[in-house]
């Protein structure tokens, strides 16, 4: 069994014909015009960047509208994408939600860590460990310097001033995606809390995350792909983990919705290309399965910088203010190109209200874009059914999966000279922890007014947000700045 694309009229399992009806779908009842565009688009991987703004647009208006787009856009993935048995049938992604389970529980085992858990929050930051005064200094560094948004601060400062929250005593958090560069599994371990991790069969990656675990102050359950050979585990456990929850989704969401207490279903997976929105898609029916068996449990997500937001107009006012002050170099380069080097970020009208923040990178294509929309989606259709959810925006982050695109290294070294910084994983991933243990222990995830709020609230965006730059037409010039840093790391 597993999630595939549809089957165009030519026979293909188009990824672009399945963006095109899911765009289309969202905007169909806010924006008919803007859907007809989207269901129209003949070059989709050249201009999905218009549309994906759209979608952002045509919510703005208000909370009802920007709800209709999220739901209109779930549901078109529900029905198009397609499960797919053994045999070779096939049925819309929506039956998986009621379907039985064709297999037995998955095993699983408890790895406790022998480490003494964290008493205070510390984040590595640039080869120290930011803690106490420390920390707090470095937080308002940040907020100055616009990398973070004033509420990510206040959130962060409360999570330091109460590091019995570090722990998440008596509830347990599901890490989909364990061994994801910038997931929180080892924080949380760090801090001793309870996880279970699941993330695709394979060593070198099991190994890894074991070690995490064993060093940690926490325990893990580790589901098995198959039982182990003896009474106790051996040292093949790293052979023997892991689950292909794509394989069976009814069969891994029953056995989540069996966990005892509360809990948190933290989605943290990420796949090349299509895989991508295969495996968001899978990620998504799965959730909404354990949410019908357990109502109680709550959500979180993390959110990518380089897509579109609504942002406060604190951020565009500043951004506004560094394009006045920006240097005679920047104005003259936007001359000779003709405009599309250093515009402004904002338009002039959006500083009466929420400004619209465009940091998609084309190169991220938009497989990437949509599997990362289908989860703001769901969190904010979750909201609204009064479920807990935690989403909160990343910084630019160093992953391998950024560092390996030749260009985004580039643009990665470079961006600081424009006032974006990109940050280490070891840093993005225990920051972006402890947002998920405010938001879970302090009512952080508490829905606002508008859905935009509760995404712009506590974002981390690493200075994308108060640039003064369009970041695309700053790009090109990072780019080019940060190759030979890039070459050397």
């Amino acid at each position: 069994m597993g999630v595939e694309f549809p089957v165009s009229p030519d026979g293909r399992r188009s990824t672009s014909a399945l963006g095109r009806s899911v765009v289309a779908a969202a905007l169909r009842d806010v924006d008919p015009e803007g859907a007809k565009a989207a269901d129209q688009e003949r070059d989709w991987r050249r201009h999905y960047l218009l549309h994906f703004r759209r979608l952002i647009e045509a919510g703005l208006p208000s909370a009802d509208a920007a709800r209709s787009v999220a739901s209109g856009g779930l549901g078109a993935v529900h029905q198009g994408m397609r499960l797919v048995s053994a045999d070779g049938a096939e049925s819309e992604l929506s039956t998986v939600v009621s379907a039985p389970a064709a297999g037995s529980p998955p095993v699983t085992v408890t790895v406790t860590g022998d480490g003494e858990p964290e008493r205070s929050l510390v984040i590595p930051y640039r080869g120290e460990r930011l803690t106490g005064d420390g920390l707090l200094r470095q937080l308002d560094g940040w907020i100055e310097r616009g990398i973070i948004e004033p509420s990510c601060a206040e959130a962060i400062r409360a999570v330091a001033a109460h590091p019995e929250w570090l722990a998440l005593p008596d509830r347990s958090v599901v890490v989909l995606g364990a061994g994801a560069e910038v997931g929180p599994l080892p924080a949380l371990l760090g801090w001793g809390a309870h996880v279970i991790g699941v993330d695709l069969p394979g060593a070198r990656l099991w190994s890894r995350v074991l070690e995490v675990a064993r060093r940690g102050a926490g325990t893990l359950k580790v589901p098995l792909t198959q039982a182990p050979a003896g009474a106790e585990v051996g040292l093949d456990l790293a052979e023997e983990a892991g689950l292909d929850l794509v394989a069976d989704i009814p069969t891994v969401a029953d056995w989540l919705a069996g966990i005892d207490g509360p809990v948190v279903l933290g989605n943290y997976v990420y796949a090349d290309g299509a895989a991508n929105v295969r495996v968001a898609s899978a990620v998504d029916a799965l959730t909404v399965r354990v949410l019908a068996a357990r109502p109680d449990a709550a959500l979180a997500f993390l959110a990518t910088p380089t897509d579109v937001f609504a942002v406060p107009p604190e951020a565009v006012a500043e951004s506004g203010r560094r394009f006045a002050g920006r240097p005679m170099a920047a104005k003259l380069a936007r001359a000779a190109s003709g405009g599309r080097l250093f515009r402004s970020a904002y338009a002039a009208s959006a500083e009466a209200g929420p400004g619209v923040n465009d940091s998609m990178i084309a190169q991220q294509g938009p497989n990437y874009v949509l599997a990362k929309r289908l989860q703001r989606w769901r969190a904010t259709a979750a909201r609204q059914a009064g479920t807990a959810v935690s989403l909160n925006v990343a910084p630019p982050t160093k992953t391998r999966s950024v560092t390996k695109n030749r260009a985004l290294a580039a643009a990665y070294e470079g961006a600081p000279r424009f006032g974006v910084e990109a940050f280490e994983p070891a840093t993005t991933r225990t920051l972006m922890a402890a947002l998920l243990v405010h938001d879970l222990c302090a009512g952080g995830g508490a829905p606002h007014a508008h859905p935009w709020q509760d995404e712009a609230h506590a974002a981390a965006h690493g200075g994308l947000w108060r640039i003064p730059y369009a970041p695309r037409s700053a790009l090109p010039v990072a780019a080019v700045i940060g190759y030979p840093a890039s070459r050397r790391s």
